[in-house]
């Protein structure tokens, strides 16, 4: 009986897990027309940086003259490498030319997907932690839930904007022209640009981002390496670049992911996991306050999902800050207004309607997904193409939407664990949640949080959209009501939070120097 139980079990998760990788083609764009800029953005080697002190605080030598021996060896090489240009090779130009950092943002989605897995408990009942020293043992390192997936999305977004910022810097400095100005007679497979060549910008972007993924990923350190080779010579096939612009761009870019990853060894997300006492502490605690205490509804239950994640030290402000957002105490667990929270909760999903579950499967992001910051991810991704961004405004747009997802993540954990508030199915167990139960409190909605920090930074960065951007974030929050996993209380107040968070974006973004 048992081993039919378990057969069940894997089937149905994987067929959940089928499902939900589906969801994973949302915002794929394999088939758009290259990068054309708007607006190059010549001068953007003057914005505001996150982690640089100064743009040129890494220096990048002189280009050698187009007149050079060197220069001249180099356009031969592209020369010779065009004659012989398969198809396959004219796909990967393509696939690329679309644009660097909606490429990598992809990629990561896809990896995030991949290692969004929650692992199985051993056979004492107990659950084994993914190790970052040991990544191949199992579970595999890492466990991509939404914490740490607007983590990784943030730092790579982050460090992708100063490396360009920087790169444009010396783009302007020494205004070496694309090889194709330098000898006609090149073939140019990817659309023409009056932007300086040297440094290569997807070599920038292309370096900061696989040290950053390495480290994030680092099972995928191969995958992550061909796909940076694949990028760089895309570049030189296309005519886009020489050599000598990649390996300017990739050293400089790999030079500014050494500034992020110190910050990520120190930023306190390796402590986030916690451990058995901090695990009783927190029960304990709420107990000792009068409250009825969160619990892992899973058999055997689960520890939490990185209750000391909202001690993570913030992009937009400081960790007191993150104090002062929290919002106030919902109401006690044994008063008349709790008690009607989750009833609301429970008639909400009595009798749900085609359009609620479609609501509800469309926002659930859960196990086996790029989770609710991937699919904020992939939303802004598809109308920023609409946008024709330069590269280095892909990449600020991409940075102040991560940033904002990250640090409403750590505002939301720091919520959850401060109040380790139950759920509607804890309070009813008679509550059957129209998708899974999250394995941390109630108290705030994280879709919600998330959600609302996402769409406040991009109702700034395209007000036309606005409107759009509010009434998807409404609707994110209320999949989280109408599916029976919170209360209407719990998403209201994620909104809330949500906004205070992403209005810390919007004030970056009016101050970085690019609009």
């Amino acid at each position: 009986m048992k081993k039919i139980q378990l057969c069940c079990f894997l089937l149905i998760a994987a067929a959940v897990v089928f499902l939900s990788c589906n969801k994973t083609i949302i915002g794929r764009t394999d088939n758009i027309p290259a990068l054309t800029p708007s607006n190059i953005d010549l001068n953007a080697g003057t914005w505001k940086t996150v982690l640089l002190g100064r743009p040129d605080t890494f220096p990048v030598n002189a280009p050698t003259p187009i007149n050079s021996s060197a220069y001249v060896a180099e356009i031969n090489e592209i020369k010779g490498l065009q004659q012989n240009i398969t198809n396959d090779q004219k796909n990967i130009i393509n696939y690329w030319s679309a644009g660097s950092v909606l490429r990598w943002n992809e990629i990561m989605r896809e990896l995030v997907a991949k290692y969004n897995v929650a692992p199985f408990q051993n056979s004492d009942g107990s659950y084994p932690i993914p190790n970052a020293n040991n990544p191949f043992a199992y579970p595999e390192f890492p466990f991509a839930n939404p914490p740490y997936a607007a983590r990784a999305y943030a730092y790579v977004s982050a460090a992708q904007y100063d490396a360009l910022v920087a790169a444009w810097y010396y783009k302007k400095l020494y205004n070496r022209q694309a090889p194709y100005v330098a000898d006609s007679t090149i073939k140019v497979l990817v659309p023409k640009t009056v932007l300086p060549s040297y440094p290569s910008a997807d070599a920038v972007v292309g370096g900061v981002t696989a040290e950053l993924m390495k480290l994030l990923f680092p099972a995928e350190i191969a995958f992550i390496q061909q796909k940076l080779e694949e990028e760089e010579e895309s570049r030189i096939l296309s005519g886009a670049n020489v050599r000598s612009d990649i390996d300017a761009g990739e050293a400089l870019g790999r030079q500014v992911a050494d500034v992020f990853i110190a910050r990520a060894k120190t930023d306190h997300a390796g402590a986030a996991v916690g451990n058995p006492q901090i695990w009783s502490d927190l029960a304990a605690n709420t107990t000792a306050q009068g409250q009825i205490a969160w619990v892992s509804l899973e058999f055997p239950k689960r520890p939490p999902m990185l209750p000391l994640f909202g001690n993570v030290t913030p992009f937009l402000f400081d960790h007191q800050t993150v104090i002062a957002l929290r919002p106030g105490p919902p109401p006690s667990t044994y008063s008349d207004s709790f008690h009607e929270e989750n009833e609301a909760s429970y008639a909400q999903i009595k009798h749900p309607t085609r359009e609620q579950n479609r609501i509800v499967q469309y926002w659930a992001d859960g196990i086996g997904t790029y989770t609710p910051p991937g699919h904020w991810n992939a939303i802004a991704a598809e109308d920023f193409i609409k946008q024709n961004y330069s590269e280095v405004r892909w990449a600020r747009n991409m940075a102040l939407l991560n940033m904002a997802l990250m640090d409403a993540g750590i505002e939301c954990w720091n919520t959850k664990y401060y109040y380790f508030n139950p759920r509607p199915t804890q309070m009813i167990p008679q509550v059957k949640t129209l998708t899974g139960i999250p394995n941390f409190p109630s108290y705030i909605s994280g879709h919600s949080t998330f959600s609302e920090s996402a769409a406040t930074i991009l109702d700034y960065l395209i007000p036309p959209n606005a409107t759009k951007y509010e009434d998807m974030s409404a609707q994110a929050a209320l999949s989280r009501f109408i599916s029976g996993i919170h209360t209407k209380l719990d998403c209201d107040k994620g909104l809330e939070v949500g906004r205070n968070v992403g209005t810390f974006a919007v004030q970056r973004a009016m101050t970085d120097g690019a609009d």
